[in-house]
């Protein structure tokens, strides 16, 4: 597997935007966009399979990226049931419902498979790690000399 610096990277966290996004524009539309508890519940749940991905990569902890994982897996389930009560008071037309239950379950099976490779991973993540693999960033810090160090060097 690729090693990735940046949740934005990943192919999944992608796809659960552009999935929100999508989602978010139909909220927008028509008989959706009066039916507040819906919209409102539906754009939560899409969002939160975005968010979740990216608070967990950010954890910086292979088990603790896993965990999000399966609570982003879960809202997509929560956006597809959502999906379905759209469909059933005729917010959203059946081909609609198709594309976008059909992008929430790729969506699904993809965190599904990240978090098989996190769980059967040795790594632990970048907090367990002895050196971090990122550079430093800004200026180091130079160590502050004293009187007494400062005469031993000019004495060499």
């Amino acid at each position: 597997m690729a090693t990735y610096t940046a949740f934005e990277e990943l192919e999944v966290w992608q796809l659960a935007r552009r999935f929100a996004r999508s989602v978010y524009g139909l909220t927008q539309e028509g008989s959706f966009a009066r039916d507040f508890r819906l919209k409102d519940q539906i754009n939560a749940a899409t969002e939160s399979v975005m968010s979740n991905i990216a608070e967990g990569f950010e954890r910086d902890g292979a088990r603790e990226f896993a965990q999000a994982l399966s609570v982003s897996k879960g809202s997509a389930g929560e956006a597809r049931s959502q999906l379905y009560t759209a469909l059933d008071r005729n917010h959203i037309s059946p081909e609609a419902f198709q594309e976008l239950n059909a992008e929430a379950l790729v969506i699904a099976g993809q965190l599904a498979g990240l978090m098989r490779y996190l769980k059967r991973t040795p790594y632990r993540g970048l907090k367990f790690a002895k050196e971090p693999l990122l550079p430093y960033l800004g200026k180091p810090k130079t160590p502050k000399t004293s009187k007494h160090n400062s005469k031993i060097r000019n004495k060499k």
